[in-house]
């Protein structure tokens, strides 16, 4: 009888194994599934880039999100992530970063590391990814996340944005996803010749407008007014 009780524990610990992992492929089938039409609606929404819509349909956007928003991750809009900060809208994403014209081996400064979703987008084309966050929480949590993730090399750091990285600088692109009404001379400064710079610029409490600043070989910047957006924003250290 003993051995007929172990035999019987048995099978049932492998079918209730079985049957959590058939769960699980089941979600992630699901989730795939909603990425993939993710990347046709940005297509329809005119993102062309092909590193830019690879790397969305490759990075698993719900895990940049809490549990209990995941069957949401795939839907084009924010959704909110703690300490009043924001995951992007996937389209923002998507436009923020076919600006910078991505392609591997590319230096990238990230302001405003969040869950660490744009970071991994970034480093799944095969940029070289520097990222920082003002909260020390959410500086945290994407780092750990990101390592569990496969994107351990992107380099994270809790510190003020409005700083840059300047031992990590120059940089081929600068990305800021929140908003202040003026860009930080910093980054101007940090950006490589031939670079670019998006940020959404104007009220940090109303609309903004997503501008890219292009420095020419010469240093000469010139600016653009992309469209309209509504970020956070761009957060200071205490002095």
């Amino acid at each position: 009888m003993a051995l007929l009780r172990t035999f019987a524990w048995a099978v049932g610990t492998v079918l209730t194994v079985s049957a959590a992992a058939h769960a699980q492929d089941s979600t992630e089938a699901r989730f795939q599934e909603r990425r993939l039409a993710l990347v046709d609606l940005l297509r329809r929404h005119g993102i062309r880039d092909s590193a830019t819509l690879g790397a969305i349909r490759q990075v698993p956007r719900h895990e940049f999100v809490p549990a209990g928003l995941r069957e949401g991750a795939y839907e084009d809009r924010p959704l909110p992530i703690g300490h009043r900060a924001t995951i992007s809208q996937p389209y923002i994403v998507a436009i923020m970063t076919e600006t910078i014209r991505p392609h591997p081996g590319m230096r990238v400064l990230e302001v405003g590391t969040g869950s660490g979703y744009q970071a991994a987008v970034l480093r799944a084309i095969g940029c070289r990814v520097w990222t920082i966050e003002i909260v020390l929480e959410l500086a945290d949590s994407a780092r750990a996340r990101l390592q569990q993730l496969g994107f351990g090399d992107i380099e994270v750091r809790h510190g003020d944005g409005y700083l840059g990285w300047p031992d990590a600088a120059p940089f081929d692109a600068i990305l800021v996803t929140a908003a202040a009404d003026s860009i930080p001379p910093a980054l101007l400064e940090q950006l490589a010749p031939g670079g670019r710079l998006v940020m959404p610029v104007g009220d940090p409490g109303g609309i903004q407008f997503l501008e890219l600043v292009e420095k020419s070989p010469a240093g000469r910047l010139s600016r653009r007014r992309l469209e309209p957006v509504q970020f956070v924003p761009l957060q200071r250290a205490e002095p």
